[in-house]
């Protein structure tokens, strides 16, 4: 069975920092692109970064030099550092793989 299971959101201030992880079973993520999108209230989904098979990374232009995007194979984990983060990358942040499964989510608000 497929799973993925955000974590790492939170309160933060503007400027502030937060990691998100991903951990995913059922398959793994070294064979596939795994992708983090958002959603912001009232809003639809964003795509926000990917992280390819070859380890090619790509990001929206709205977080290039602020997100990284990781992974560690071993632990079958990818991640999401975000930093100087603003009031607007406040969302839901899902990760998802090539069938477009996903997690739960974790909700990161920034304000002060």
């Amino acid at each position: 069975e497929v799973q993925l299971v955000e974590s790492g959101g939170g309160l933060v201030q503007p400027g502030g920092s937060l990691t998100l992880s991903c951990v995913a079973s059922g398959f793994t993520i070294s064979r596939q692109t795994m992708t983090w999108v958002r959603q912001a209230p009232g809003k639809g989904v964003e795509w926000v970064s990917t992280i390819a098979r070859s380890g090619q990374r790509l990001y929206t232009d709205s977080v290039t030099g602020r997100f990284t995007i990781s992974r560690d194979n071993a632990k079958n984990t990818i991640y999401l550092q975000m930093n100087n983060l603003k009031p607007e990358d406040t969302a839901v942040y899902y990760c998802q793989n090539d069938q477009d499964d996903r997690g739960q989510g974790t909700q990161v608000t920034v304000s002060s």
